[in-house]
């Protein structure tokens, strides 16, 4: 399976569980790893063949500055389901980073993997 990569898509949202985590938006830091067949767009040079990932970047960017979790498995989650919802994403690897969550540590972060419907 090709996979199109969306690196260090940076963010503001509300997450965390503690209540000074939930005053003021806090940054993440996404990456997306998107599998689906791309050799027919290789061949044809046709957008209409591939993952729209401008669009991807877009829906995630909406989601994610518009939410409030409280754990970042959560957002993770959703990330994930937007981007199984894109024509021709049959699997979504999402890593959601929170800068500065740990002391001493420069990040923390979750990475999940999920496949889409037989259908997607």
């Amino acid at each position: 399976m090709d996979r199109i990569i969306i690196s260090d898509l940076a963010a503001r949202c509300i997450i965390g569980v503690y209540e000074e985590e939930r005053k003021e938006k806090q940054d993440v830091v996404i990456t997306l790893i998107l599998s689906a067949e791309l050799a027919k767009a290789g061949k044809s040079d046709d957008i209409a063949d591939t993952v729209d990932y401008r669009g991807v970047k877009k829906r995630v960017l909406s989601l994610v500055e518009g939410s409030s979790y409280r754990l970042v498995e959560a957002l993770a989650e959703a990330v994930a389901a937007v981007c199984l919802a894109e024509r021709g994403v049959k699997e979504a690897t999402v890593r959601v980073e929170k800068p500065g969550a740990l002391r001493f540590a420069r990040t923390v972060a979750v990475e999940i993997t999920r496949r889409g419907t037989a259908g997607a």
